[in-house]
């Protein structure tokens, strides 16, 4: 029916230039509430980040979650390892234990690297 008015008021030359104009309207009219929708899904998600981020609520988050977790009990003593007995060692008896297990000192150790880098067969 509304076809038929358009038809006899506008004539048939004018209906097509008239329905490209309506589909490009109807075209940003869509695109227009598609970007207010957008935006105020934005908008909305921004105040429950800002809400996440209130450090109040994180605090009060925290508490609540410390609450659920149950308290373990102390562990049973036959699991329990001993931490190893320090004892106190006089530099002599240090300097006896060291000679007798036969390691190397320091210095030795560098010549041992220093002989290690000058051998030319090495060098390869």
């Amino acid at each position: 029916m509304i076809g038929i008015i358009a038809l006899i008021f506008l004539g048939p030359r004018k209906i097509p230039d008239i329905a490209r104009k309506a589909g490009k309207f109807m075209a940003e009219f869509r695109s227009t509430t598609q970007e207010f929708k957008s935006t105020w899904e934005r908008e909305v998600n921004l105040e429950e980040e800002t809400k996440a981020f209130d450090i109040d609520v994180l605090e009060e988050e925290a508490v609540q979650e410390k609450e659920k977790v149950p308290k373990l009990s102390a562990p049973p003593s036959e699991n329990v390892i001993a931490a190893p007995e320090i004892k106190a060692v006089d530099k002599e008896s240090f300097d006896r234990i060291i000679a007798e297990a036969g390691t190397n000192t320091l210095e030795e150790e560098k010549e041992e690297e220093a002989d290690v880098l000058s051998d030319k067969r090495t060098w390869l």
